[in-house]
């Protein structure tokens, strides 16, 4: 016999979603790391000016994001529309989902809208494809001096 009647299937995509969604809601800085294979490849196509577009490993993911999350104005509260479509690869679902919160800055009550593309092997995430509002983050956040000055 190769294998014990104890053990658990490792997650599937759809249940490392609701994990990090989890996670996100307790604003848990490392969310997409501890979640993610150590190869992982993240992968943010529309990404704003200064950003990489394409992260490779969970070491970088984490170097990069660490810093940036506590200087992140925001408080994540809510997850809204909520989509999950299955694809024909078991491994990958693509979810579209509008996340809300409080501007803490502010006080201003914000949302945006993201699209992902998660795949998943052997209950880790091993590629994040995520495609965000840039702009309405930028203008939401009071950061839409910098984006514009990134750019010209």
């Amino acid at each position: 016999m190769t294998g014990s009647l104890n053990e658990t299937p490792a997650a599937g995509p759809r249940e490392l979603f609701e994990r990090w969604q989890r996670m996100v809601l307790g604003n848990d800085a490392d969310t997409l790391g501890e979640l993610s294979s150590a190869d992982v490849i993240l992968e943010t196509p529309f990404a704003p000016p200064g950003h990489p577009r394409r992260i490779e490993g969970r070491e970088q993911f984490l170097a990069f994001a660490r810093p940036r999350r506590p200087a992140l104005p925001a408080r994540f509260e809510e997850f809204r529309n909520v989509i999950v479509h299955d694809t024909g690869d078991p491994d990958v679902i693509v979810a579209e989902y509008e996340l809300a919160g409080t501007v803490t800055t502010t006080g201003m009550r914000a949302s945006a809208p993201f699209i992902v593309v998660l795949t998943a092997r052997e209950g880790e995430i091993i590629r994040w494809r995520e495609y965000q509002d840039t702009l309405g983050m930028a203008i939401s956040l009071g950061q839409l001096p910098a984006l514009l000055a990134s750019v010209s």
